[in-house]
């Protein structure tokens, strides 16, 4: 019996198979994130395409429509660095998804930019820099335009690194760098640069502190109670009511006082006004989504699930009426240099706040998740009460900062009150009355107040409830954001005068 040929072909065939699988995946893979700077792009291209329509045929045409595209560019970047203002509390305390979260998120910021962003705008515009000094219409031209790209760089790179900066302070550093390189430092006027920084320091404490406050409330009046569902039913309307009374305030003083003049002390009279009435709409409604639930910490998650949503949108509003003014501001006052040619009169029209508000909702979709989970979730561990507490406070400092036009960093705001409600717990954990009490009474043992920390390293790391890296390297970068700024903008300044000029 003769012996079988051995078969000479070669089963190339699946191999190939497998060899165009791996390569039709590694190409989905490239296009997925080739996806994302190809939708930037095409937006860029369309504002510079909106743009043109508006001033094609008036004086500084071209300038107008690369600062808008410049402005497009920096729009984005705020929306992808800020995003965690508006969500991040809410996305880590698994109170909405992400996909949720950004599509609120993005139509809010639009609203707010457009409905209420035109003062802060002004302030960026024209507070900053001193048009007395700096006379010249394309000197200014060129100073804002090397403002706008050196922030909008600057922001890309620390958005690419992960650090949640203030776009608040990029932009005016840059302004404050383009200006002192175009005329000297008499250019900037820094009465309004020192009150700005002082709210910069103010507004994460003040931010902090609102946001511990809630939470001390929200311990003391509902959590450790001995029924903590009637104690919801009562509270949860009235924080509720706050919000939506902050919420009508602001409308009217922003939004509504951009068509009819409206004075503070009426808008503050129609917010407490419609805060009671939303608070009492709220009872029966609270009552019901409370029944049937057990008296237990997990249950109050359902009740504070509603408030955190409207916190959210509360604060994506009020986002996009502060933040937009970060990408526009220097756009206006190019645009109105270059059309009336007089350095320092500035008007914002709606095409330009349109264009703002529609560059932060496409950043922060495209870009968002990365400092949402950062914030969210890695600087202290979040539920639906304290992420409430941190959207309130948020919102609280931002709307009082809009109401007087002063340009606050929302980031450093967000992130203060989530630092301030994790160290807030790690204070009240060791010393609370209260809480001791209710531990003793739960578990029928007696509970130290203050437990000494044992002399391991790896157990006293545990036992925090802030992550000190983040902490730290959060407030390195908060430190250095302006001066890289004014720098990078002052060197570009400088370039950019050379080359046209």
């Amino acid at each position: 019996m003769g012996q079988r040929r051995p078969r000479l072909a070669k089963p190339t065939l699946d191999k190939d198979l497998e060899k165009l699988s791996s390569v039709e995946e590694a190409g989905r893979q490239i296009s997925r994130k080739l996806a994302a700077p190809g939708a930037a792009l095409l937006f860029i291209i369309l504002v510079a395409i909106f743009a043109a329509s508006y001033v094609t045929g008036k004086p500084g045409a071209v300038i107008v429509i690369a600062a808008a595209a410049i402005a497009a560019y920096m729009a984005m970047n705020i929306g992808a660095n800020d995003v965690t203002n508006n969500i991040g509390a809410a996305v880590g305390a698994r109170a909405m998804s992400m996909g949720f979260g950004l599509g609120l998120a993005a139509i809010f910021e639009v609203a707010g930019a457009v409905i209420a962003g035109r003062g802060v705008a002004n302030t960026i515009a024209s507070g900053i820099v001193r048009s007395s000094v700096i006379t010249d219409p394309s000197m200014m031209i060129w100073a804002m335009m090397a403002a706008l790209l050196a922030a909008a760089l600057l922001i890309n790179v620390a958005t690419w690194l992960g650090a949640p900066i203030s776009t608040t302070h990029a932009i005016v550093g840059s302004v404050m760098g383009a200006g002192v390189a175009a005329a000297g430092p008499s250019a900037v006027d820094w009465t309004t640069v020192a009150g700005i920084t002082a709210s910069w320091v103010v507004s994460p404490i003040l931010g902090a502190v609102i946001a511990a406050a809630f939470l001390y409330l929200i311990k003391e009046t509902i959590i450790y109670r001995d029924d903590k569902i009637a104690a919801a039913r009562k509270w949860v309307p009235i924080l509720t009511g706050t919000m939506a009374g902050a919420f009508i305030a602001y409308l009217l003083v922003l939004g509504l006082g951009q068509l009819v003049a409206v004075s503070i002390p009426v808008a503050t009279l129609a917010g407490i006004v419609c805060g009671l009435l939303a608070w009492r709409l709220l009872i029966p409604l609270v009552a019901r989504q409370a029944e049937g639930l057990e008296n237990r910490n997990q249950s109050l998650r359902k009740l504070f699930r509603l408030p955190l949503i409207f916190s959210a949108a509360l604060l994506s509003f009020a986002h996009g009426a502060n933040d937009v003014s970060n990408a526009i501001g220097p756009l206006a006052a190019i645009a109105s240099a270059a059309q009336t040619g007089v350095a320092g009169a500035v008007t914002v029209p709606l095409w330009e706040l349109v264009l703002g508000g529609l560059g932060i909702s496409l950043g922060l979709l495209l870009y968002g998740p990365k400092l949402v989970t950062l914030v969210g979730a890695e600087i202290t561990k979040l539920n639906p009460m304290r992420a409430f507490c941190v959207s309130l406070s948020t919102a609280l400092t931002v709307l009082v900062a809009s109401w007087i036009a002063l340009p606050v960093s929302s980031t450093h705001i967000a992130v203060g009150a989530v630092f301030g409600v994790g160290f807030f717990r790690e204070w009240y954990t060791r010393y609370s009355r209260r809480r001791h009490d209710y531990i003793r009474a739960r578990s029928g043992r007696e509970v130290y107040l203050e437990e000494p920390f044992e002399h391991n390293e790896e157990e006293v790391q545990r036992r925090f409830l802030v992550r000190r890296s983040h902490f730290l390297s959060i407030i390195a970068a908060w430190t250095i954001t302006l001066p890289a700024a004014a720098a990078l903008s002052a060197l570009m300044t400088t370039i950019i005068f050379a080359l046209f000029t």
